[in-house]
């Protein structure tokens, strides 16, 4: 049983609202009302992030680190604009069809302007999940930068339509439709 099933005869319907939001914003694989944490990585060298287990720079690949933690270091290197060292990351995870993984790999190709690939790989990962989010936001940002504002506006809808309103994936993407500008996180 989900956790708002259990919770959702005991509280008003309106909390239930907010558990459902919050449950398909995490679904998408984090938090996507914010940008990521700061943590050490960035002052890490290149092919290591920060372990908070050890608080030691550690090698991407290193058995103490999970493929979460890898995630994690990954948004955060892309959110500095740092997309070299954000492959490297997503290189070491485990499973490569992952659709975190797919959502990153697919902004990486749009920062490199590659556009077509970046839009297949976006949509590989709305095979695998549905419900992300972000991948969402940030193919509908692909559609505004290549001029497809009627592709952008559907992913904005499919935002709206599984509970995104008001998260930052729903924002970005409706202020890129409203500007024309896209972020580069």
């Amino acid at each position: 049983m989900s956790l708002a099933n259990t919770l959702l005869p005991k509280w008003a319907p309106a909390f239930g609202l907010l558990l459902l939001v919050a449950s398909q914003a995490f679904a998408a694989g984090d938090d996507v009302t914010t940008p990521p944490a700061p943590t050490p990585t960035p002052r890490c060298p290149e092919g290591q992030i920060h372990d908070r287990k050890s608080g030691k720079c550690v090698p991407v690949k290193s058995p103490s680190l999970s493929d979460d933690d890898r995630y994690q270091a990954v948004r955060e290197l892309a959110y500095l604009a740092r997309y070299a060292s954000a492959a490297v990351v997503l290189d070491a995870m485990s499973d490569q069809s992952d659709d975190r993984v797919l959502t990153y790999r697919g902004f990486l190709m749009r920062k490199a302007g590659q556009l077509e690939r970046a839009a297949r790989i976006y949509q590989s990962a709305i095979d695998k999940n549905p419900n992300n989010l972000l991948v969402r936001s940030y193919m509908g940002q692909g559609f505004v930068e290549s001029g497809d504002l009627s592709s952008a506006r559907s992913q904005h809808q499919e935002i709206l339509a599984r509970g995104g309103k008001g998260t930052w994936a729903e924002v970005s993407l409706r202020d890129a439709l409203a500007g024309g500008r896209t972020y580069r996180y």
